[in-house]
């Protein structure tokens, strides 16, 4: 198909065959490309008028993405705010909702497929009415073919919450490659013979990580949904083979997700680019937990304060103290950029991956308040249901692995573009002399400070440690 494309000044796309063709961009959720490409056509072959569903940015790094469980089916109506199909982007695995009214009329990539250049065709539609039975011969090449994937953005651009700039997609059309089962995040959708199998994104994500195929499991949940506990209580067949003789090893092979991907190339990218340099420091926390007891205590159940929400406020007003470890270094625009509000992203830890879920404006937010939110998006985080703007764009990192009790201290990889990170070791009781001259047993806590030195100078990171030290060891400062 020849269609002539052209960009107006509101941001909508529009193509044309000849002068019978329209054709428009919606733009939905966030003005982070989180849109449907969604192109009329009226095709060179006798097809109906219909509507072609494009893989959609669903955050500013993707370039492609995956493609996970259809919830609709061809024939299935549509309705604004249905979600339509799974996408596995470079972050997370997404809803795509669809936003819109019509009918399915063919599903172009198929689950399991990978590696699908964002604005590819993915699916067509129609308008209630139509037949879809005249697109069962409807092909790629019919959608205006596929293209290569963008450039990734620049390195120093990763965190940005700005959409990518637009790339000019290649029109030659070619036979898309045939979908291969590898094991990954989306094999289990491969083996499906209806096309369906209904299951909770955390019980996807559990069998992931642990190599459970979905397709053994009998969901106990309503419907017959595949839920946690059924992950939990799976177990293999007996395999018919005879069991080994020799003392061999063996080992299983995990495909890389996306996600794991990305985790893997920043972390690799930050301590190659970044020159990390350390702070420790202990901080006593039993003002702090006996404040927060006493003000959990009189909650009357409104709320349950942890210690790292009373963290995210105080690394939040200690960043504001010292605005120099509140920033970015980016080499290529060759500034330093400070930031006026302190954004805290918290690492949660996933089935899948590592995840960073941002407190907005902690530092004018009350304690009750961050840690409302902060259980939200763990929930959300967990379950895969984190939106680009949740956990992008942070300006400080916290990653707390004091609930586990053997973890006393550990250093933590600076997150880019951001110019530091606390790591936070589990409470510990300490013998500490006493006014008279004895033994008292005081709680305390070591933190760790990762600082990028390009951005951060080790005086600087000192006197943030400080601050925070001063902050956590006066918790009614925290009340002010």
């Amino acid at each position: 198909m020849s269609a002539a494309i052209s960009r107006a000044s509101t941001g909508v796309l529009r193509s044309s065959v000849g002068a019978k063709s329209a054709g428009l961009l919606r733009v939905t959720r966030t003005p982070q490309a989180l849109a449907t490409l969604l192109q009329r056509y009226y095709a060179s072959k006798s097809f109906p008028p219909h509507t072609i569903v494009a893989m959609p940015a669903l955050s500013p790094t993707m370039t492609q993405g995956n493609i996970g469980t259809w919830q609709k089916q061809p024939g299935d109506v549509l309705t604004a705010g249905d979600v339509l199909v799974e996408i596995e982007t470079d972050k997370a695995q997404m809803d795509f909702e669809f936003q819109d009214e019509g009918v399915l009329a063919k599903i172009l990539k198929e689950s399991g497929e990978k590696d699908i250049p964002v604005g590819n065709p993915i699916a067509i539609y129609v308008e209630e009415g139509e037949d879809i039975a005249a697109f069962a011969d409807f092909t790629l090449a019919d959608a205006g073919g596929e293209s290569k994937p963008a450039a990734p953005p620049k390195k120093e651009e990763s965190m940005s919450s700005e959409p990518p700039k637009d790339s000019k997609p290649t029109s030659a059309p070619h036979t898309p490659e045939q979908p291969q089962s590898t094991g990954g995040k989306l094999e289990t959708t491969l083996s499906r013979t209806d096309g369906r199998i209904s299951v909770s994104p955390l019980a996807k994500a559990m069998a992931i990580e642990r190599g459970i195929p979905l397709k053994d499991i009998k969901g106990t949940g309503e419907g017959g949904r595949i839920v946690k506990a059924d992950i939990e209580k799976y177990k293999p067949s007996g395999s018919s083979s005879a069991p080994a003789t020799s003392a061999a090893a063996t080992s299983t092979d995990i495909p890389l997700t996306a996600m794991r991907k990305t985790i893997a190339t920043r972390l690799q990218e930050s301590k190659n680019t970044s020159p990390h340099y350390y702070v420790q420091s202990s901080l006593s926390v039993g003002k702090l937990q006996k404040l927060r007891q006493a003000l959990n205590a009189s909650a009357n159940g409104e709320y349950k304060l942890s210690l790292n929400d009373f963290l995210i406020k105080a690394v939040a007003l200690a960043l504001l103290k010292n605005p120099q470890v509140n920033s970015s270094y980016r080499e290529a625009e060759g500034i330093i950029r400070q930031y006026s509000t302190a954004d805290i992203s918290v690492a949660v830890a996933t089935p899948v991956g590592l995840m960073t879920p941002i407190v907005q404006a902690a530092h004018a937010k009350g304690i009750a308040t961050i840690s409302k939110e902060m259980k939200t998006l763990a929930g959300k985080a967990r379950d895969g249901k984190l939106q680009p703007q949740e956990y992008q764009g942070g300006t400080f990192t916290i990653s707390n692995m004091g609930m586990n009790s053997a973890v006393e201290r550990f250093t933590a990889i600076v997150n880019p573009p951001q110019a530091g990170i606390l790591a936070v070791g589990t409470v510990k009781k300490v013998a500490v002399e006493g006014k008279d001259g004895g033994i008292e047993w005081d709680e305390q806590m070591v933190v760790s400070g990762s600082f990028d030195h390009r951005a951060v100078d080790g005086a600087v990171g000192g006197e943030f440690m400080k601050e925070l030290k001063k902050i956590i060891e006066n918790p009614l400062e925290l009340l002010l």
